[in-house]
């Protein structure tokens, strides 16, 4: 490896971009630091206009021969950057955990193999799509799926490794080359993974990675002309903003965005399993898109299973994410910190009551209490707006008419948890919540050939088996009249 290098975890870890098959360093840096403990972890290269440029210019220049192969011929290279990510498995476990506070317990186990499992999934999924065929009574339509061209990536710091190779994956395996802008405040997995996909031999230019600061580096990414589709995973108000850029170019565009996602519990529910998967929702410092955390309890069984509740969200322990006995770690900025930590004076202040927690955890500056608000109107902006932290909300209904309207009471509709033991009854509810997942008896389950995003504010679009090939490529139908060739 060459250029700038920060030891991270006992990693080696390139800070530069990587554009076209080597490492580019740019004069303007933009600091990294640890949540755990706000110790320097190094400094990064902060691409602009420049950069992206030359990475637009070296993705469009590689998409040619890497289309042309085919999904049979991407599946060896894919394959081997799976593989990749498997051998540097505790590597980019560690280095994730040190850059945004997530439990290296979890990226151990469910993060860094998803981000395999990314790859190859799409990699196969491809191979189906070819020779598509349907019959009709005067001609067979021959189903292609086209690479579109270069593919801009745009993904967030809450788990940057996964949810980039959740984009990654099936960009390439469709024939796409990718120019990918990783979160300024947890880069350095996406670098690393930069340096796997080379040494997979992927062809120099079809996967770039250029750093910088969103209003910088993403502002020229989304706005480049030769960009031919743009997929975003983060806040409701910057997918605004890219989706005016897309639609100046009329470039397509998908978003995955934020939730304020409901938790139902019946009273015919299984108690002890519903207790601790709504303790579950604190899991990252509740900094999760898909968490349930407006809570929502049939009236008849609030008393006891309030007090499941408290039992279980006791042992959701705010620590050190390294250490094994930890369930809740760092938020992952001190801007967030005071973003989380205003919610939860405004709502106070506007009369909702913290059943426990509601301030600063005594471990670190940006350790935040498990917290659960009780008399919660729905119109309170504790009920309406994402918080991104570990904070939810009490509220009861005493009917089904009352739970599916409360559910919906928002701008959001990315997903949606209920328990119930009858099947009738938890069907009903399931097909009224406006939701693009809905969860029913478990909890964070995701297929990678389901479909997944969000309804309203929730987002634009679904990723995952089929679906984000109808994203990533252009569909052509070829129309062949019957018995018209010689």
């Amino acid at each position: 490896m060459s250029g700038n290098m920060a030891k991270v975890a006992g990693v080696d870890v390139s800070t530069d971009h990587f554009i076209g098959g080597r490492r580019v360093a740019s004069k303007n840096k933009f600091s990294n630091i640890s949540p755990i403990d706000g110790s320097l972890l190094c400094e990064v290269s902060a691409g602009g206009k420049a950069e992206v440029d030359q990475a637009v210019a070296a993705a469009r220049k590689a998409f040619p021969a890497w289309a042309a192969l085919g999904p049979k011929g991407r599946l060896p290279y894919l394959k081997k950057f799976a593989e990749g990510i498997k051998a540097r498995a505790a590597e980019l476990a560690a280095v994730e955990t040190m850059d945004n506070g997530s439990l290296l317990l979890g990226n151990v186990h469910r993060v860094v193999p998803r981000a395999a499992q990314n790859i190859e999934f799409f990699a196969d999924w491809a191979l189906t799509l070819e020779g598509h065929s349907i019959d009709s009574p005067e001609v067979v339509n021959h189903v292609r799926y086209d690479p579109a061209g270069v593919a801009a990536l745009i993904t967030p710091w809450n788990a940057p490794l996964m949810l980039t190779t959740w984009k990654v994956g099936p960009a390439l395996a469709a024939g796409n080359a990718v120019v990918v802008k990783p979160p300024e405040w947890a880069p350095l997995t996406c670098s690393l993974m930069a340096d796997i996909a080379h040494a997979a031999g992927l062809p120099d230019g079809v996967l770039n990675v250029v750093q910088g600061i969103g209003e910088e580096a993403g502002d020229a990414l989304v706005n480049h002309p030769d960009v031919d589709r743009i997929s975003f995973t983060g806040s409701t108000d910057t997918a605004k903003i890219i989706g005016q850029a897309a639609a100046r170019s009329i470039t397509p565009m998908s978003a995955e965005l934020g939730g304020k996602s409901p938790f139902i519990v019946c009273a015919d529910a299984d108690l002890d399993a519903a207790a601790q998967t709504v303790a579950a929702q604190y899991m990252n410092a509740g900094q999760v898109c898909l968490a349930g955390t407006r809570v929502m309890v049939e009236k008849s069984i609030e008393p006891g299973f309030l007090e499941k509740v408290r039992t279980a969200a006791s042992h959701m322990v705010v620590g050190d994410p390294r250490d094994k006995d930890t369930r809740v770690g760092p938020l992952i900025h001190k801007e967030h910190f005071e973003r989380v930590a205003g919610f939860v004076d405004r709502a106070k202040a506007a009369g909702a009551v913290p059943l426990w927690g509601g301030n600063r955890a005594n471990f670190g500056e940006l350790y935040f209490e498990p917290t659960l608000f009780t008399h919660v109107s729905p119109e309170l902006e504790i009920a309406q707006r994402e918080v991104f932290g570990p904070v939810l909300t009490w509220q009861t209904f005493t009917d089904d008419d009352e739970v599916v309207a409360m559910a919906n009471n928002t701008d959001y509709g990315l997903a949606g948890t209920l328990f119930s033991r009858n099947e009738k009854r938890a069907m009903s509810i399931a097909d009224k919540v406006t939701a693009g997942t809905l969860w029913v008896n478990c909890f964070f389950v995701r297929d990678l050939a389901a479909p997944f995003g969000g309804a309203r504010n929730s987002g634009i679009g679904r990723e995952g088996g089929t679906w984000s090939f109808d994203f990533y490529t252009d569909i052509k139908n070829i129309s062949v009249r019957k018995g018209s060739f010689a």
